[in-house]
């Protein structure tokens, strides 16, 4: 249930960058309001949470989707290089970051 939720609020907050800066602005500019405003939104509460590989899969298939629509494009054949793309213009692969976040949840608690 929580995966579902993650997702429908990142679909919002991605759908919003998209919605205030339309086709006017450039890619990047695009990339570098999504890296502040969906990821959190995505990545939140998940470093307490038990994930199995498909969940994740899951997760970075919605993140692809945002790279696909800012790309324009909507081969299968041209989603890998998207999904490429978009990770060297923002950030690492998303289960990365779901384990450093589970890394400085436990190194807080200790």
């Amino acid at each position: 249930m929580l995966i579902r939720t993650c997702k429908t609020l990142f679909y919002r907050a991605a759908n919003a960058v998209f919605a205030k800066v339309g086709r006017v602005a450039s890619e990047e500019v695009t990339l570098h309001l999504f890296k502040p405003k969906c990821l959190p939104v995505l990545l939140y509460g998940l470093e307490v949470c038990p994930l199995v590989k498909s969940q994740i899969s899951s997760l970075d298939f919605a993140v692809n989707l945002f790279f696909m629509k800012l790309f324009n494009t909507s081969r299968p054949n041209i989603e890998a290089n998207v999904f490429k793309i978009g990770y060297t213009c923002t950030t690492c692969a998303l289960s990365l970051l779901i384990f450093a976040s589970r890394l400085l949840h436990v190194c807080f608690i200790v």
